[in-house]
């Protein structure tokens, strides 16, 4: 696959993007196509120990599968999911005949109770997200809350993710960034939503739906202001694509384009850092600051107005005040 310039696909997108909230690339759209797997190791991990486990699953391909999470499948005594289709499939194609049921926002509140009970009881149960890993923006959190407060086991089968794999993709720093999942519907509540982070020193990370993506990176591009960022979709899959740009670059082309097929992760680098004034206008502000706090205030106000460090700034201030002697 190529990588570079801006962008990554090799081809049309075919799979369409539901616009539903949820980690991107779930659902049963067309994956990269599915290689001849290896046969399965036959020592897999041990049985998973009485809990609940949360089981990352593969965002697109398949193959992107973990053993112990093919283990942890296979050995719950039950597996609770989002869409036991998109669930179904994962499990066919590696022989797991565990039972399935759903678990999601329109029951989980009527199912909960019996999560609870079976977990009490000392069964395994698996819960597993359409892709991705569960409870990022899928259900599931409440579950974990409530298993924990009545001192149930949990414990977890990491895996994959679209946030992080759009992160490790875009190019932009991720040694520090924040996940901000779905941004708000309205223009409105996404612009303060923005507001809130504009002055973070963080890479931002967000899904977006393809219908709001080009307004949802024009708020970005005006609240935000003049940053790199990349827009990753089909992500593992055959039509995988990561534009980059800047957040106006990629507006202005969303705009023009029209939404993008498959789900989408937009991910936003840290601030631009302001260049430092020249050395004339540290002058000026310097000798009208020293005029009017003194010394040691004026030096306090520039350094941090400025960045630059403090004691050389004193030591500035010190000599326009002997000047003016």
């Amino acid at each position: 696959m190529r990588r570079g310039g801006k962008s990554t696909s090799a081809a049309k997108a075919t799979s369409g993007g539901s616009g539903e909230e949820r980690e991107p690339n779930g659902g049963l759209g067309p994956s990269k196509p599915e290689p001849a797997l290896p046969p399965i190791p036959t020592a897999l991990p041990a049985s998973p120990a009485p809990g609940l486990h949360l089981v990352a699953t593969p965002i697109g391909n398949l193959g992107d599968v973990s053993l112990r999470a093919l283990a942890v499948l296979r050995g719950a005594d039950r597996i609770y999911c989002e869409d036991t289709r998109v669930t179904a499939r994962l499990l066919g194609r590696y022989g797991v005949k565990t039972p399935l049921e759903p678990y999601h926002d329109h029951n989980a509140k009527t199912m909960r109770p019996a999560i609870l009970a079976a977990l009490g009881r000392g069964e395994r149960v698996a819960l597993v997200s359409d892709a991705g890993t569960p409870l990022v923006c899928d259900p599931g959190y409440k579950l974990v809350r409530a298993a924990i407060a009545e001192g149930l086991p949990v414990t977890a089968a990491p895996g994959a993710s679209a946030a992080l794999t759009a992160l490790i993709l875009s190019g932009l720093p991720p040694d520090r960034f924040l996940f901000g999942g779905f941004l708000p519907r309205q223009r409105a509540a996404r612009r303060t939503a923005l507001a809130g982070w504009a002055a973070l020193d963080a890479t931002l990370v967000f899904y977006e739906a393809p219908p709001r993506l080009a307004a949802a990176l024009a708020d970005m591009a005006e609240i935000l202001g003049a940053r790199p960022a990349a827009v990753a979709r089909e992500l593992t899959k055959f039509h995988e694509e990561v534009r980059r740009g800047s957040l106006e670059e990629l507006a202005s082309h969303y705009r023009a384009a029209g939404p993008p097929r498959g789900e989408t992760v937009v991910v936003v680098g840290p601030p631009v850092p302001a260049p430092p004034p020249d050395e004339d206008e540290i002058e000026r502000r310097l000798r009208a600051a020293v005029a009017e706090l003194g010394v040691r205030d004026a030096a306090a106000k520039l350094a941090a107005e400025t960045g630059l460090p403090r004691n050389a700034l004193y030591r500035q201030a010190l000599t326009i005040r002997e000047e003016g002697r």
